[in-house]
């Protein structure tokens, strides 16, 4: 061994020690570089740590609808309306929501919020990877980082806490943090997810998945099945075969929102690697799960309705979804471009051509919602994206981004007038601002396209923030490398508390004002205390023994370890990373296998919350095989034992800080640290 490699070995050793200590004592490690006016990114990284209006209060409202236009900054607003409607015109939705003359005494607000993330991607977190999958910690995570992509985006209004580009639902130090959607159903609420993009991509996610990496599409990363370029696409430790909590395409299943429409069919052809449902398509392993699923068919759609305990699972594209108009291109400077402006045309492979815009997915999920006994009960949160408003504003597509627009301000206007807006609030905004400009003429140095106008005029729409020089040979650009910019962003709404909206807040805000006024847990302390009532039951179903759980509200995953009577460890739960374990089936019942159980001995099983730091012990006996019984037990799920939360966690648990590392681990990555250290000390002498 060289002194090079040597001391590179101990200085990796060291910095993983270094991050095994940040996932234990977050604060103690985060860059503590203040801003003139602002607080600490360690602060900032904080659940609710960049709210700008904590202290204002809510008003209560049975549902909300959240509408989300993905890259829709204030230009892209503009420019689509300009075009569509003439300057002067009115959009039916985006322009109804918050504006007060618009709706009558209907509570309005319209405001302004902050978009920034504490990360500039996976490298600036604790969980960073390198390109075989395994863990390339930071040990000083978290950076001021003023643009946001949208995974950071979803993240802060999905779970009021600020995270790093390309992080899905996990704070810096990779912490899962619970969303809207867990919380929405711990509280008995119905629930809904709609987008135009691929169901796993970073909006849609932030509610159904807590991930490393947002490209950690399925099992087999983010391919058709076909291969697997799963430890490209995630952190090794997350995925199901090495103890993790599996892809986002697995925890949608898991989450069971009880409405979810969008595009990605494709990933759902992977086949699952870990688990119980290992060597099935997630596709066969939703239908196990009692999924009413449709896979491309819009008449199948459309045809849908509510049953009892078969949520809807409808994707209707192999990808993201076909744009309503057919692409323009932005080009260079040319005269001619005056002369002879861009008309937009219609995309005969839109779906709105087949019954399935955007408009009529936020129907068919309204109407299942509506039609729910959880929604009549306790109300709905849903969420609508018009995702490739962005995706087409990368690409420089103008013609696309309108279209993209329109067919989003159409579902808002659907909802505006099918919506009870005195028990209803809509919310209306984007995730970040994007690179679109209105100008009054050609730039020389950036691309653009000129279009003729509803109102007859020409109208400039500039493409300048490309990374690097992507123009095709004929001078154009549909590359899709423009990038987002970070102005802060239109937000509005109506109905029960609207209000809340104006002035200037931040993402997160959205989070708090979306919770409060569904009633959910929202502050970390009431989050823990979802799981107060926790329940662990020992079975044995057809001679397999099996823990399930209960009532883990308050946590994504759980942590478990089951000795025999000498205090032997037969089985454990990986606690590698925050990723690592068994993810929790929120309001439902979450299963651990127990293999190592043999029939007549003694155990002692512990179930514990890594969110909340709830413990449930269960001592049990396997029973003796009856002589005459060609397996133990009746095969009828016999309850041999229980055990329910303490609620009184020993000091250092997980729960505390949310870490997966206990002090025991530390202590010995640290002496593998220093033994290393040594040994390279004796090499070089």
């Amino acid at each position: 061994m060289s002194k090079h490699k040597a001391l590179t070995g101990a200085i990796a050793a060291l910095a993983s020690v270094a991050t095994l200590g940040a996932l234990a004592a977050p604060a103690l490690a985060a860059d503590t570089t203040y801003s003139p006016n602002g607080k600490p990114v360690a602060e900032l990284a904080k659940h609710g740590g960049a709210q700008r209006i904590a202290t204002i209060g809510n008003k209560n409202a049975k549902n909300v609808v959240l509408f989300l236009g993905d890259g829709m900054g204030d230009s892209e607003i503009t420019v689509a309306r300009d075009y569509l409607k003439g300057a002067n015109g009115h959009f039916d939705g985006l322009d109804a929501v918050g504006q007060p003359s618009a709706l009558g005494d209907v509570q309005a607000g319209t405001g302004q919020y902050t978009t920034f993330s504490v990360g500039n991607g996976s490298k600036d977190s604790a969980v960073g990877k390198d390109g075989d999958g395994k863990l390339v910690a930071n040990p000083n995570p978290g950076k001021l980082t003023p643009v946001t992509d949208s995974s950071a985006s979803g993240s802060s209004w999905g779970t009021g806490t600020k995270t790093y580009n390309n992080a899905v639902d996990v704070d810096i130090y990779g912490n899962p943090q619970l969303n809207l959607f867990e919380l929405a159903k711990a509280a008995g609420k119905a629930t809904g997810n709609v987008t135009t993009a691929e169901i796993q991509d970073a909006t849609p996610a932030v509610l159904e998945s807590h991930s490393t990496e947002r490209g950690c599409y399925g099992p087999q990363g983010k391919t058709d099945g076909s291969s697997n370029d799963a430890l490209k696409r995630c952190l090794a430790n997350q995925l199901k075969e090495n103890g993790g909590i599996g892809s986002i395409s697995e925890q949608l299943l898991d989450t069971r929102a009880d409405v979810t429409i969008g595009g990605g069919s494709k990933y759902f052809r992977q086949t699952v690697q870990g688990g119980e449902y290992a060597g099935k398509t997630v596709w066969e392993q939703a239908k196990e799960m009692g999924y009413q699923t449709v896979e491309n068919d819009p008449a199948a759609m459309n045809a849908l309705e509510y049953k009892e305990g078969q949520p809807v699972l409808a994707l209707m594209s192999d990808g993201n979804m076909p744009t309503k108009f057919n692409p323009s291109k932005a080009t260079a400077q040319d005269p001619a471009k005056d002369a002879n402006p861009t008309v937009c045309t219609m995309n005969d492979k839109w779906l709105g051509n087949q019954g399935s815009s955007l408009a009529d997915m936020t129907k068919k999920a309204l109407d299942l919602l509506e039609a729910n006994p959880a929604s009549d009960a306790n109300g709905y949160f849903l969420q609508v994206e018009g995702a490739s408003i962005d995706k087409q504003d990368h690409a420089g597509n103008a013609c696309g981004q309108i279209g993209e627009t329109d067919d989003f301000d159409q579902a808002i206007a659907y909802a505006m007038k099918n919506v009870d807006l005195t028990n209803t609030l809509v919310i209306v905004t984007a995730d970040h601002a994007h690179t679109s400009q209105i100008l009054n003429a050609q730039p020389a140095y950036a691309l653009s396209t000129v279009l003729k106008t509803a109102d007859g005029n020409n109208m400039v729409v500039s493409y300048g923030t490309a990374e690097a020089d992507s123009r095709d040979e004929d001078g154009g650009y549909n590359g899709g490398d423009m990038a987002h910019t970070g102005t802060q962003l239109r937000i509005a709404a109506s109905g029960p508390g609207a209000q809340r909206v104006i002035g200037l807040t931040d993402q997160t805000d959205n989070f708090y004002t979306i919770a409060n006024t569904l009633g959910l847990a929202s502050t970390s302390d009431d989050q823990k205390s979802l799981s107060n009532d926790a329940k662990t039951e020992v079975k044995l179903t057809d001679g397999k023994y099996v823990a399930e759980s209960t009532g883990f509200n308050g946590d994504a995953v759980l942590s478990y370890e089951l000795k025999d009577k000498s205090g032997n460890v037969l089985a454990a739960s990986d606690s590698s990373t925050p990723v690592s374990g068994v993810r929790v089936k929120t309001a439902q019942t979450t299963s651990i296998a127990l293999d190592k159980v043999a029939e007549g001995n003694e155990y002692t099983l512990t179930v514990t919350g890594r969110q909340s730091g709830k413990t449930v012990t269960v001592d049990f006996q396997a029973p003796a095989r009856d002589s005459s019984d060609e397996k133990p037990g009746d095969g009828k799920n016999d309850v041999i034992a229980s055990g329910k939360v303490s609620n009184n966690p020993k000091s250092g648990v997980l729960g505390n800080t949310g870490a997966a590392i206990t002090i025991a681990a530390l202590a010995i990555a640290m002496l593998a640290a220093i033994a290393m250290i040594v040994k390279t000390a004796k090499i070089s002498r």
